[in-house]
């Protein structure tokens, strides 16, 4: 790879992490929102009062027209309304819900020809939110199944030494491994990092998030002594020129996750999700393995995958979740948010079928949830709007294993650094400890 495309592939590879990833950026003009409890958590019937200020330069902005809605996050608004800050600050009555759930006041405001905006979530009673999705009868005897196929696929591992992205303590390879698909076999792509000294180490699998893209593998935490494996989940290989991506997300993948969604065996994610059971199998082929500290770690579509992952691979022994996509998808036929990709919200009526409704509870977090067994770490914001809280807590709450949840609740479908490096660490600790 020459300096220029290889330059090209990490600039666009490190705008993708801080655009998903990251806190977003500063802006001149900020409209701060709080409600006025300090854990943002209410009981039923207790009143919501949100306090708005608009600032530049940290100073009030007076005189200032504001726009702001406040209902239950995803629904129609209770309360829609704008009016004129003489002062650069009111407070707002943000209601409450007679059960439990989530409300969200947005705000937004226009200067100098500029839209911004600012949001809060007040949180009731979210440890007692329970499930909206079914659970079928035959869950575990169909993915015991699926598993038992998948066993039968040969791993056909191949590696391929990345010398460029090398460190002085570990190796890098692209890999590419034989996965399950229905009728048929298809492949899994990842970049392996593999400590260079002799010895046995423990490994971390770490799963994507939505969309389509190349990765760098985790070479960091392979120099801390800790293998690692970062797949791709289209069955295309994961070290190419980032436009070859950008078709694919543009073209033949653009709404991946409702392909086949009204059959359970064709379903775009049968193959996913057992190509995370692959990525275990290769792990465990591997030397260099120490045979029994595995963790899994991802955010949103990678933090259903790490939850799923952990659920259906009695190998994995410690997760980590970061928002969790996917969850409680069904929400919405109760009038309450559903988790991404929100397949089944009011612009998307038409999948509103018993069968798509089926195939979705076959593959939704909360029943993947329900089958862990190991410790896990749990991360969200009550900010988030593309996995709302609402279709988050019903997988954390019906989990029965050892487990924290670490809210950050400004954050909406981002991750503080502070957050990430906290996550970061108490993995390693977990693989690492004696």
């Amino acid at each position: 790879m020459n300096s220029f495309i290889k330059f090209s592939f990490l600039s666009v590879f490190l705008l993708f992490i801080l655009r998903m990833s990251a806190q977003p950026p500063e802006r001149l003009i900020k409209i701060h929102v709080s409600p006025d409890h300090a854990d943002w958590t209410y009981k039923p019937g207790e009143k919501v009062t949100y306090t708005v200020t608009v600032t530049r330069n940290e100073e009030l902005v007076p005189n200032c027209m504001i726009r702001y809605e406040i209902g239950q996050e995803k629904m129609t608004p209770m309360k829609k309304d704008s009016m004129i800050l003489t002062n650069g600050t009111v407070k707002l009555d943000g209601g409450t819900m007679t059960s439990e759930g989530f409300t969200r006041c947005v705000v937004s405001t226009t200067i100098d020809g500029k839209i911004y905006r600012g949001l809060a979530t007040a949180g009731f009673n979210p440890l007692n939110l329970k499930p909206v999705v079914k659970y079928p009868a035959d869950f575990m005897t169909y993915w015991d199944q699926a598993k038992a196929d998948l066993a039968k696929v040969p791993m056909d591992a191949r590696m391929t030494l990345m010398p460029e992205r090398c460190t002085e303590k570990s190796n890098v390879y692209h890999v590419n491994l034989q996965n399950y698909r229905d009728g048929g076999t298809a492949r899994l792509y990842g970049i392996l990092c593999v400590p260079k000294a002799e010895g046995k180490y423990p490994a971390l699998l770490r799963v994507p998030g939505a969309g389509v893209r190349p990765y760098n593998g985790d070479v960091s935490m392979a120099d801390r002594g800790v293998i690692t494996f970062e797949i791709g989940i289209h069955g295309v290989p994961v070290n190419m020129d980032p436009v070859v991506y950008q078709n694919l997300g543009a073209g033949p993948l653009a709404g991946y996750w409702v392909y086949n969604l009204d059959d359970k065996d064709k379903y775009y994610y049968k193959r996913v999700y057992l190509g995370c059971i692959r990525a275990n199998d290769f792990i465990n082929s591997l030397p260099q393995y120490d045979g029994s500290n595995l963790a899994v770690m991802g955010s949103s579509q990678g933090g259903a995958l790490s939850i799923v992952t952990a659920g259906l691979d009695s190998r994995v022994k410690y997760l980590a979740a970061i928002h969790p996509a996917m969850s409680d998808m069904a929400g919405y036929t109760q009038n309450r948010a559903g988790g991404w990709p929100h397949m089944f919200d009011k612009n998307n009526a038409a999948n509103l079928t018993e069968s798509k409704l089926t195939t979705a509870s076959y593959y939704d977090v909360v029943n993947f949830a329900r089958q862990i067994k190991v410790p896990g770490r749990y991360a969200w914001g009550f900010n988030d709007e593309t996995c709302p809280p609402t279709s988050m807590y019903p997988a954390y709450n019906i989990i029965t294993a050892p487990k924290d949840l670490w809210l950050y609740l400004d954050s909406g479908h981002w991750i503080y650094p502070e957050e990430s490096e906290r996550l970061n660490n108490w993995v390693y600790e977990m693989l690492t400890k004696k």
